[in-house]
């Protein structure tokens, strides 16, 4: 199984991002993206950078990840 996961930019390197996932801090390539910013939230896949995303969308991503690991709790 592959996961595709939100996380914000904290730190911008040539074409490695830091990035921070609630917490977990890792690096991301980002070549594939045309402009990404500190502060921009994306999409990161198997240490690739996949798309940027609006602050919207990432809140509204990373509160079904969470409700998801939550629902994954109680078994």
């Amino acid at each position: 199984m592959c996961l595709a996961v939100p996380g914000v930019i904290k730190e911008i390197r040539g074409n490695i991002a830091v990035v921070d996932y609630g917490g977990v801090v890792k690096e991301a390539d980002i070549s594939l993206l045309e402009s990404v910013d500190v502060g921009d939230y994306v999409i990161v896949h198997v240490g690739y950078a996949i798309t940027k995303l609006s602050e919207d969308e990432a809140r509204q991503s990373i509160a079904a990840w969470k409700e998801a690991l939550e629902r994954l709790a109680r078994f």
